[in-house]
């Protein structure tokens, strides 16, 4: 790989990058009782919980469903860092790299 191959790649890396970062991702549980959105730099943005489908008694039940949303708006964001990462380098493991 020479130096324009690879300053091409660090272009093409910094531009998904920051679509990535740009990018909205949802995170849902309890079938959409809770829902959390999180950006591309893992920064929670929205948390929405349907009050109809939680009442006083369940608390403990809809922490568990926030936790639960959170990890799958987190997980989301990671899949789409891999899927970025692989198709830049095709799949090969560069260290510094997500």
């Amino acid at each position: 790989m020479n130096m324009r191959e690879i300053q091409k790649m660090q272009q093409r890396l910094i531009k998904l990058q920051e679509e990535l970062e740009s990018s909205q991702f949802t995170g849902t549980a309890g079938g959409g009782a809770v829902t959390i959105t999180m950006s591309g730099k893992f920064e929670i943005t929205a948390v929405k919980i349907d009050p109809e489908a939680f009442n006083a008694e369940d608390i403990a039940e809809l922490e568990v469903m926030v936790l639960a949303a959170a990890k799958d708006a987190f997980n989301k964001v990671s899949e789409a860092q891999q899927k970025m990462t692989s198709s830049l380098t095709g799949g090969m493991k560069l260290p510094g790299l997500f």
